[in-house]
């Protein structure tokens, strides 16, 4: 028989969770990085065992790549119960939430992706099962109508957001811990190569190592898809162990930079200067320039930019600021070094 529950839950796993499955850590003991996220939850699963009641509701939010559906998982390692992964945007309809919630058993972990993209009136389901662990349905219409009070398992809801202030303030005041994931160090990212490389059963160089993390933006999810790219040359080449020299080659043949931008940044940052003066530039004016997703180029490239100081945002667009114009070797401009003199006098 056909299971709609389960179908959801199976139709949100994405081709990089396969793949990346035997990359990811299973203990928080062996998870790089987050120091003070992962000290502050185990403290809180630990007293929850205690207790003998579920985790409470936990917000995991931050830039993509950083780990949140990792921490998820080890979450439900470390409480010892089974964990069910749905997204925000697979779950069309209230009665498909009813149906995921429905079938959790006592403590189970409930991981929704993109949380802030939930449809409204799924939201509104979550509210009572959030706190009250019920849920609340109204049966019929008019005078005949009736409310239906479903009982719920106790369990914990692991949302997880790039977007956090796409939450609307009901849903995100329901959660008990809220965690938000920093960019990584290039020495937590070289660990992490270490670790990687390891798994795979493939030796690296810690030169090398240091090299990938340098260029890998501060994202785990982009070190280890280096790490295993970078691999692939040093094995056509032959080479039982991947060297410094092999992994420079096989990050310059992908065209990124010793900073870790790739093409699409340099597009970028090469518009905004050459086109547009340095800016400021209207985020749609300069996706349409570069032909990018507006959306993909505030939550994937600008964050990395924003923290290189490669890039301002003002209440006019983006600037490009004397970091960027050093980096790609060209001259600040009279009319560039105007709007930047502006601009730090506003901040």
């Amino acid at each position: 028989m056909f299971d709609e529950e389960e179908s959801l839950i199976v139709s949100t796993k994405t081709e990089y969770d396969e793949v990346e499955n035997v990359l990811r850590p299973k203990s928080m003991e062996g998870y790089v990085g987050q120091e003070k996220v992962k000290t502050n939850l185990s403290v809180f699963m630990q007293a929850a065992k205690l207790r003998g009641e579920p985790l409470d509701h936990v917000l995991l939010y931050g830039p993509p790549g950083l780990g949140k559906t990792t921490l998820a998982h080890i979450i439900a390692a470390e409480m010892g119960v089974q964990i069910k992964v749905t997204s925000g945007p697979s779950i069309e309809k209230s009665g498909d939430l009813a149906a995921i919630l429905t079938n959790l058993n006592e403590g189970d972990v409930l991981f929704i992706d993109e949380i802030h993209r939930l449809n409204h009136n799924v939201e509104e389901i979550l509210y009572p099962a959030m706190e009250d662990f019920s849920l609340d349905f109204i049966l019929g219409k008019g005078p005949s109508a009736r409310s239906v009070q479903i009982p719920l398992k106790r369990f914990t809801l692991v949302g997880a957001t790039t977007r956090a202030g796409m939450l609307s303030s009901p849903l995100r005041d329901r959660f008990g811990v809220i965690c938000r994931l920093e960019m990584y160090s290039v020495d937590e990212l070289a660990e992490i190569v270490r670790r990687s490389a390891l798994t795979l059963g493939t030796e690296i160089e810690s030169s090398a190592s240091v090299e990938v993390a340098r260029r890998s933006r501060g994202t785990p999810r982009i070190v280890n898809r280096l790490l295993k790219r970078v691999r692939d040359f040093s094995a056509v080449m032959n080479h039982e162990i991947i060297t410094l020299e092999d992994t420079k080659h096989a990050l310059d043949r992908l065209e990124i930079d010793e900073l870790g931008l790739d093409n699409i940044d340099i597009r970028l940052l090469t518009s905004m200067i050459d086109k547009f003066g340095g800016g400021p530039v209207g985020l749609e004016t300069l996706a349409a320039t570069i032909n990018e997703d507006g959306n993909t180029i505030e939550d994937v490239y600008e964050p990395y930019l924003l923290q290189l100081g490669f890039i301002s945002r003002t209440p006019r667009g983006r600037m490009a600021m004397p970091k960027a114009y050093e980096h790609l070797g060209k001259t600040v401009s009279p009319k560039a070094k105007k709007q930047i003199s502006l601009f730090d006098e506003q901040n």
